[in-house]
């Protein structure tokens, strides 16, 4: 569905983009880094509201960053003798990094959208498994699930004891309002940021997290240091979500 809004950002993306290659090649120093990549960068591209979304070099968002640079230093661990759910494999660093496991599953919806090997259909809604998965991963999915605390439920049955979901949403200040695919595509796109959202998550996303029966640690990139936030651009808040042992 082609709208204003979409039509905006892909035209600002577009344009900062080609700015940002004409520096480079008019000599500018590569002084920012892209922990997805390893490139170092003149500067990152805009998208929406954010002046610095994406990588020139891998177009890799802030919270494709940030998940690289988490996995990098440490504080997350991709089980590679495990088994790995990966919904909307869109992240090519990811699909890498989560492709090495021993189990790897890329997933959605829709799986003829995404050229991953071994893409299957799962439909969340519907996601039977038990003790299954060693780690899921789905980064702005839960936004358009018609009913997510369903999703919570089946994806905590599906992780073995111990095992993690790393959850990110898009998020704003405001608790959560929700949904569904019964309002009009625009005026979804007008309450929810995008047409096929059904709801806009804010910080009360932790509550359902935990009302489904997870243990959860939250990761904002605002916690990392200044220096370090601003020479990859990192931005977002990861929901790290544990499932009792």
């Amino acid at each position: 569905m082609i709208t204003v809004q979409r039509v905006a950002k892909a035209a600002g993306k577009h344009l900062t983009r080609t700015a940002l290659k004409l520096r480079k090649a008019l000599g500018a120093r590569a002084s920012r880094g892209c922990p997805a990549c390893g490139a170092t960068v003149v500067g990152f591209f805009r998208y929406g509201d954010n002046g610095e979304w994406g990588c020139v070099e891998c177009s890799a968002s802030p919270r494709e960053r940030l998940m690289n640079w988490l996995i990098v230093q440490g504080t997350l661990t991709v089980p590679v003798d495990g088994a790995i759910l990966h919904m909307a494999p869109n992240e090519g660093s990811l699909v890498k990094r989560f492709s090495a496991a021993a189990d790897y599953v890329p997933a959605d919806l829709d799986p003829a959208r995404y050229t991953v090997p071994g893409m299957r259909r799962v439909d969340l809604m519907e996601l039977a498994d038990t003790d299954r998965y060693d780690l899921f991963y789905a980064s702005h999915v839960m936004e358009h699930v018609p009913d997510d605390m369903a999703v919570l439920r089946n994806i905590l049955r599906a992780l073995k004891p111990g095992g993690e979901a790393w959850l990110i949403v898009p998020l704003w200040d405001k608790p959560t309002e929700d949904g569904s695919f019964d309002i009009p595509p625009r005026e979804r796109e007008r309450r929810f940021g995008q047409w096929d959202h059904v709801r806009q998550y804010g910080p009360d996303f932790a509550d359902r997290i935990r009302a489904a029966g997870f243990d959860l640690e939250e990761i904002d990139a605002a916690s990392i240091d200044v220096a370090t936030r601003h020479f990859y651009a990192l931005d977002d808040r990861l929901f790290r979500a544990r499932k009792p042992a």
